[in-house]
């Protein structure tokens, strides 16, 4: 680096740092990059269950701590690229109405200071940017599109293919779930030859070893780095941002580095995406005379309204072998929305990767009980069909991110909040499974990603921690994700969501990333 002041500096290369850097690197203006890890080693364990699941080998080796002070590992990994290194590329957009006021039967899910039709446009970019096969005028309760998927959904193997066709006998809708892979399919729906994709069983919750998943680091960082005005240092793990006297102005990137020295740089533009959990950590440890409760929190909102999803991972037993490799393909929302026994949202269905031996053995001891001795686990993971049931979690001030007086990260969660609708997805599900060709084994109350540990450190879909809106009182940022306190900075991450919908969040993200670049390019011209 032959200087420390750049134009921008993004802090953190996941769905929002990294779409963000790429949306601006054409712009010629010098921008730089601070990732907390460093690339993601390409080795053979990147594809084995047993270290990605059982030992956690790629998760942070770091504990944060629940309201009651136990500590726990959180599901975080510090990659180029972030967190979507290991998600499994369900890009989805919110419904119109999650922009709008919902009533839930907990409370409210609060509107959004945008409508959905000012976020399509972004929604279609990033759908075409992030390599989304999918179909759009599938599924009853999407928005209008302003073009269709670039990339055809990717075709159902049989089992699954029956699974959808058994689903609409029931009068259901299920489409093909959006995802974002780099496939070109041959006739029969397989991997064409030239294809980056083989359409294995390791898409969700593994890294891709092939660079055919549309991660953050694949789609967006490494194309900004062949920007001539874009440079990314790694292993810089960004400890405070310090103003001017006025408080107005960021003025110092304080990064201890992977050295064990400490660097400061400085931008025009600084913009934090550091995940939901740590963005809200960086402005509580930068507090100063000028902001005494942290940056960009004179509103008291900052790392408050903590959400996650109410999330259900089910495994049913099908009375065939299931023989899918590539299990990712359907989902169902019939349901989001409300039923007809039911005045509330209740939430998404959609598939999970195919679970192996290995991935359920690890998780036996959660099951306590439930697996049978006289069904092997190779016999189990032969015969699942994996579901992913996705509920709302309201914001509430009480789930909230603080730091005690070591800087140790605390995160306090009312896990029961709002899952009645939830409880009522699942037991729809249930109640099909035998219509289904399936009956129910066991519901694991875990992440997507069914690693171990408390309910609690199931982070992946964390949001809501720096919230936007046209208040100042209420929010910590406005409309175009500038803090309302700062004049030069920015967060676009998750944590601007105001409510988190019942759909994975990591679209909505980039889609922001986009829109917010487009505001940030005009402000330097």
């Amino acid at each position: 680096m032959t200087d420390t002041h750049y134009d921008v500096i993004v802090v953190g290369t996941g769905a929002g740092g990294g779409t963000l850097a790429h949306r601006l690197a054409p712009t010629g203006k010098s921008i730089l990059l601070l990732e907390r890890g460093g690339y993601l080693p390409r080795e053979r364990d990147n594809w084995n269950s047993t270290a990605v699941f059982v030992k956690g080998k790629y998760r942070a080796p770091e504990f944060w701590f629940d309201k009651h002070g136990d500590p726990f590992p959180p599901e975080v990994n510090y990659y180029v690229g972030g967190n979507t290194k290991f998600f499994g590329a369900a890009l989805f957009r919110l419904r119109p109405e999650d922009f709008g006021e919902l009533r839930h039967h907990d409370g409210i899910s609060p509107a959004w200071p945008l409508r959905y039709d000012e976020l399509e446009p972004y929604y279609t970019q990033a759908e075409h940017l992030y390599r989304v096969h999918g179909r759009h005028g599938e599924d009853p309760t999407e928005g209008p599109a302003g073009a269709q998927y670039a990339y055809p959904p990717v075709q159902h193997e049989p089992r699954i293919q029956r699974l959808s066709d058994d689903l609409e006998k029931q009068g259901l809708h299920p489409f093909h779930l959006p995802i974002g892979v780099d496939l070109t399919q041959d006739e029969r729906g397989g991997a064409a030859h030239g294809s980056a994709c083989i359409r294995c069983d390791r898409v969700d919750g593994f890294p891709c070893l092939l660079g055919a998943k549309s991660d953050a680091q694949v789609i967006c960082v490494d194309p900004a780095l062949a920007h001539a005005n874009v440079e990314l240092v790694t292993h810089a793990d960004v400890r405070r941002l310090e103003t001017d006297p006025g408080g107005r102005s960021v003025t110092k990137v304080v990064t201890a580095m992977g050295d064990g020295s400490t660097a400061e740089f400085s931008a025009d533009i600084v913009v934090v995406a550091c995940g939901a959990v740590n963005s809200a950590v960086l402005l509580l440890r930068s507090a100063g005379d000028r902001h005494p409760r942290g940056l960009a929190n004179s509103s008291d909102v900052v790392g408050r309204h903590y959400m996650r999803h109410n999330n259900l991972a089910l495994m049913a037993i099908s009375r065939e072998p299931n023989d899918t490799t590539f299990q990712k393909t359907l989902a169902l929302n019939d349901w989001y929305l409300g039923s007809d026994d039911w005045d509330h949202p209740l939430g998404g269905i959609q598939m999970l990767g195919k679970s192996d031996s290995a991935q359920i053995h690890g998780e036996a001891p959660r099951w306590a009980g439930a697996v049978t001795p006289d069904m092997p686990f190779e016999v189990i993971a032969h015969h699942s069909v994996d579901f992913w049931l996705c509920g709302e979690d309201l914001p509430t001030a009480a789930n909230r991110v603080t730091l005690d007086r070591d800087g140790g990260i605390h995160l306090a969660l009312d896990e029961k909040n709002n899952i009645a609708g939830l409880q009522r997805l699942r037991h729809k599900l249930q109640g099909m499974l035998g219509h289904l060709g399936m009956y129910e084994h066991h519901l694991l109350s875990h992440s997507i990603y069914l690693h171990k540990g408390m309910p609690i450190g199931a982070t992946a879909h964390q949001a809501g921690t720096v919230r936007f809106g046209t208040d100042p009182r209420a929010s910590a940022l406005d409309v175009h994700c500038k803090a309302h306190d700062l004049d030069n900075l920015y967060v676009v991450d998750t944590s601007f969501f105001p409510s988190i919908g019942a759909v994975n969040p990591s679209l909505t993200a980039i889609a922001n990333a986009l829109r917010v670049g487009d505001h940030i390019a005009e402000r330097l011209r």
